[in-house]
């Protein structure tokens, strides 16, 4: 019997009942302002709640416009499998036969990284490579063309490394195929079919609406105003470029729910296209974070045996968050304009959502009452990546104010980005122990969420470590 055979039949939605809870879930979590919308019964439910920036106290509205940062690559995925349903792009031919002059550092994966590895993030390449080349619209073909010296967290095909980088290069494949900019490709081949008027790529496009602004700030303070409303350039445009409000980015995932079809009928994915994109792609190493699998575009994950997608976005000060399970209809979509806590207030309402308009429990993550024994000397050392390095060390138990953990995870800039940002340390408890993998649950502090930090090896036998849905090797004990 499932563990949610205790769960009340699904309800309709009650609007001011959820409007109360947004309200109070954003005030007890010092978020200053979100969009909620929800796909349920066949109809899109939005709400708004708190203000789009503290300094001016300009309230949130249904039509308010938020930065969806990574939300953006499940946009691009759709752009790319719609060019490889409809013949114009093989996704299992190497990227050079779109792009001869793509090149990274590592000469092997330059000749055979496939434009399906950028899109389930298996190509191995680096995934954090961030230029600013200009606003022009030859920002992307110069973009790729500085990943020359990009490196590889690991061998393609190898294991799932998350790949900004990777959505950037199919970003550009998209324009040579298409003869189009990125951001013109994605409004006439989506955004147009789909009706969604209230998203878009560029700062002076969004200048049109109100436009929310990211905050900044510690857990349990109320967050302060960005100094910026956006640090992305616009060659970051495929990889977490868009704005939307929330009923759009439901909207969006609804293509999904319903085949590929617009709500006026007309067809803007076959059939096809959208089952390959919700195809378990590869197994993810860390199967909590954004899902178990990943698919072409999607985050994949099971609750109570539905499937679903997804996927989160973060930029300066902003976070969003897109579930969708299209056996129950259902898409949830939160916009929020920052505060450390936004995660809360997103695993507290989907969780409460589900359940609610489904009958499904989300499963939470995080140690068991009593964690395993687990010996720590494999994973003590360093890890390390383009631009950042995680120290894994023993951490005596007890010490320190909360008494939790086993080792402890120091993460900081390396390379060029060496003191760009205070370390950030996290305390590691034990989950489970197998031959294959052993997962711990970390976090800061007792305010924060536990996330999961999966250590594991490759076929050949090296280490690594699974951390914010990304793969670093190790490099010293």
């Amino acid at each position: 019997m499932s563990e949610n055979a205790h769960l009340e039949v699904p309800k309709p939605f009650d609007t001011a009942r959820w409007q109360a809870r947004l309200d109070e879930l954003l005030t007890a979590h010092h978020v200053p302002g979100a969009a909620l919308a929800v796909l349920a019964d066949g109809e899109i439910h939005e709400l708004a709640s708190g203000i789009l920036h503290t300094g001016t106290g300009v309230e949130t509205t249904t039509d308010s416009v938020f930065q969806i940062g990574s939300v953006s690559k499940g946009y691009t995925a759709a752009l790319a499998v719609l060019l490889a349903d409809t013949g114009k792009l093989d996704l299992d031919a190497p990227v050079v036969d779109v792009l001869p002059d793509f090149a990274v550092a590592d000469a092997e994966a330059s000749r055979t990284v496939t434009p399906r590895q950028l899109l389930n993030h298996t190509s191995g390449i680096e995934g954090d490579h961030v230029n600013d080349t200009g606003r022009g619209d030859d920002c992307l073909a110069r973009y790729v063309e500085s990943a020359r010296n990009v490196g590889m967290t690991n061998p393609p095909g190898a294991t799932m490394s998350y790949s900004s980088t990777g959505y950037n290069v199919l970003g550009r494949i998209i324009e040579v195929v298409t003869g189009r900019t990125w951001d013109e490709a994605l409004k006439e081949l989506l955004l147009d079919p789909l009706g969604l008027d209230r998203t878009m790529t560029l700062p002076e496009e969004v200048l049109r609406f109100r436009a929310a602004m990211g905050h900044m700030g510690e857990p349990g303070e109320d967050p302060v105003p960005t100094p910026l409303w956006n640090m992305l350039p616009r060659s970051a445009g495929p990889y977490g470029g868009i704005s939307a409000t929330a009923g759009d980015v439901v909207r969006f995932a609804r293509l999904f729910i319903d085949g590929g079809t617009a709500p006026d009928g007309t067809r803007v994915l076959s059939s096809a296209a959208v089952e390959a994109m919700l195809n378990r792609e590869v197994a993810m190493p860390d199967e909590w974070f954004l899902g178990a699998h990943w698919g072409l575009g999607w985050g994949l994950f099971e609750w109570d045996g539905a499937r679903g997608f997804g996927h989160d976005g973060s930029t300066f000060g902003q976070l969003a968050y897109l579930r969708a399970i299209p056996e129950k209809g259902l898409a949830v979509a939160l916009l929020t304009n920052g505060g450390s806590a936004a995660p809360k207030v997103y695993e507290t309402l989907c969780r409460e959502l589900t359940a609610e308009l489904a009958g499904i429990s989300m499963p939470a993550f995080g140690p068991p009452e009593e964690p395993p024994v687990v010996n720590t000397a494999p994973f003590t050392g360093t890890y390390k990546r383009e631009g950042f390095l995680m120290t894994i060390a023993d951490r005596p138990f007890g010490e320190g104010p909360s008494g939790e953990g086993v080792l402890r995870l120091t993460y900081e800039g390396a390379d060029g980005l060496a003191g760009t940002f205070d370390p950030l340390v996290w305390n590691l408890t034990p989950v489970s122990d197998s031959p294959s993998r052993t997962v711990f649950a970390g976090r800061r502090n007792e305010k924060d969420g536990w996330i999961p930090v999966v250590f594991y090896a490759l076929a050949d036998g090296s280490r690594y470590v699974h951390f914010g849905v990304r793969a670093t090797a190790k490099a010293t004990a």
